[in-house]
């Protein structure tokens, strides 16, 4: 707990860990005064590194959050940085063991009776957008999908208007041929190119067309071919959307047939709008478009008949996700979010945790939290698998932070995973489930991905997530291309540094200024003003429609 005086200094995670951590940058010879004990700093120490507040002999343990996230490679006094020549991963072995289900549920009487402005489907789920989606079936479609986004995108009004540069192109062009030499461009004062988003659509009530290019569907392994049909079948199933149109070539892996399958899977009684087009069988490129393009169309005026309504928060399904993590990302932005996650499960919401080489070292307990044991072994073994994947293939869960993490603080994968999972709350594990299979059931679900952010974003939505929820501490722009992702800073100075792709902040919380309960009620008011259509996050504006499926190889 940071006591007032020191609220700008340090902080002890959890009364076992025997480091703090530096919530500003701290002097060589400073002196910290901890519980009675002068500590003096060895080294520098930066905001977001730790140190060390007793010796530590060589091979010796060293905790945060209350867990083991590494061992020392030399013997370390008082007041030592920790850093990568000194320190390296260790976790907890972890095995089958008691059901720990007992949780302390958040008071949610200020949310009980709150609702979203929702689009209902047939099936029960609630969208918090209404778009349209153009799929390729195998990669060899991917250049008549890009046609069709070309035909139909900026007619329709769905054109976003972000990245133009073309000004700025002009500009430099004038003085270029007014005589301007390399130095005198480099210097050129570019006026930017304000961010339009087109009002003008055709179909109201039509968030956009969405056309979801990808590089898979044949060529590579049967299994990542169904899988592909499986995550595309969690899309097209969606409650965020409304139809789909789908070109084949005909002869790859991903057949039609496998997608239907995986579609009735997921929604029995499926009846949205689903045109397939296999160009083998439609002859021409140009009959294949014609068609395409009429089906498209219709199918439009179809869902343009949809309109939002009132939806208690039950309905949400929100997706946790972290990436450009820091050092301050497991004390500030993600307890917020685990905060949330057990007030959306308090009123009977979903929430999915994944990136499971981001739970390296929390095993034992996010399987200890699992409501049976069968759902525990079964979230024990997908662990053990997908790390001796990674291990035989020379790059196990210990090489998953990377080098900005690293360079934050986030030293082992140990110390990384342990501050990414407060994302998912304490509530009890109601579902333990594989990619690319629906993850949407009430409560907290665990969704095996890899911890890469658009790849395990990707994933999550295709379980069912109809919001994410995105934490970041160094800042990134990821997106979806049918479900929000509000991005929330864990510090104040990335949040004033990167204002055009980050929503929030909960440096706030770093700062002094706010509790973890008053974040994560401050981003749930956001939340329900984004899944209303009320607001448009920072992803949506910039038309960040980010998606690639994880081909089931091993990616962290």
């Amino acid at each position: 707990m940071i006591r007032d005086n020191e609220r700008r200094q340090f902080l002890q995670i959890h009364p076992k860990d025997n480091v703090l951590v530096a919530l500003n940058d701290l002097p060589e010879g400073f002196t910290v005064d901890f519980g009675g004990q002068k500590i003096t700093l060895r080294q520098p120490i930066k905001a977001k590194h730790k140190f060390t507040i007793e010796e530590i002999a060589q091979d010796g343990d060293v905790f945060m959050y209350g867990v083991l996230v590494g061992k020392v490679n030399v013997a370390l006094s008082i007041g030592e940085l920790i850093s990568t020549e000194n320190l390296r991963h260790a976790a907890e072995d972890f095995k089958l063991g008691e059901r720990k289900i007992e949780w302390q549920k958040p008071d949610v009487s200020a949310i009980a009776d709150r609702t979203f402005e929702g689009f209902h489907r047939s099936n029960g789920t609630v969208g918090t957008a209404n778009y349209w989606l153009v799929i390729p079936l195998v990669f060899c479609e991917n250049r008549n999908v890009l046609t069709l986004k070309s035909a139909l995108e900026d007619k329709l009004g769905y054109r976003v208007q972000s990245a133009d540069y073309s000004n700025e192109v002009d500009e430099l062009i004038r003085q270029y041929q007014s005589g301007a030499d390399a130095t005198q461009l480099l210097k050129a004062d570019l006026s930017p190119t304000a961010i339009d988003r087109t009002a003008n659509r055709l179909f109201p009530n039509v968030d956009g067309v969405k056309f979801l290019n990808h590089d898979m569907g044949c060529g590579g392994t049967r299994m990542d071919s169904d899988a592909l049909c499986g995550l595309l079948a969690g899309y097209i199933t969606h409650p965020n959307v409304a139809g789909a149109t789908v070109l084949s070539l005909g002869c790859q892996h991903a057949q039609a047939s496998i997608l239907r399958d995986e579609i009735t899977k997921r929604d029995p009684a499926f009846d949205k709008p689903l045109y397939v087009f296999e160009q083998q069988f439609e002859g021409t490129e140009q009959r294949l478009m014609q068609n395409a393009i009429k089906s498209t169309f219709a199918g439009l005026t179809i869902a343009n008949q949809m309109k939002r309504a009132p939806a208690t928060l039950s309905k949400l399904c929100i997706g946790l996700e972290c990436g450009g993590s820091d050092g301050f990302s497991g004390i500030s932005a993600n307890p917020a979010l685990g905060y949330l996650s057990d007030m959306l499960v308090s009123v009977g919401g979903s929430v999915i945790l994944a990136e499971f080489p981001e739970l390296c070292g929390v095993e034992q307990e996010m399987s200890d939290r699992c409501i049976d044991e069968p759902m525990a072994e079964k979230f024990i073994h997908l662990m053990r698998t997908y790390n001796a994947k990674a291990e035989a293939d020379g790059s196990g869960f210990y090489m998953n932070p990377s080098p900005g993490n690293i360079r934050d603080g986030l030293i082992t994968d140990a110390i990384k995973s342990a501050g990414a999972a407060k994302k998912g709350g304490s509530s009890p594990v109601q579902a333990v489930v594989d990619y690319p299979e629906l993850a949407n059931k009430p409560g907290l679900n665990l969704l095996c991905t890899p911890g890469n952010d658009v790849e395990s974003t990707t994933a999550e939505v295709g379980a069912g997530a109809n919001l994410v929820l995105f934490t970041t501490g160094l800042g990134t722009p990821t997106g979806n291309p049918i479900a929000p992702v509000i991005k929330i800073a864990t510090n104040t100075k990335t949040y004033e540094r990167m204002p055009d792709i980050i929503d929030l902040n909960c440096g706030t919380i770093i700062d002094g200024e706010e509790s973890i309960a008053e974040s994560a009620h401050r981003i749930l008011d956001y939340v329900i003003e984004v899944a209303s259509g009320r607001e448009i996050c920072k992803a949506v504006k910039l038309g960040q429609d980010d998606f690639i499926p994880w081909r089931r190889g091993v990616s962290l």
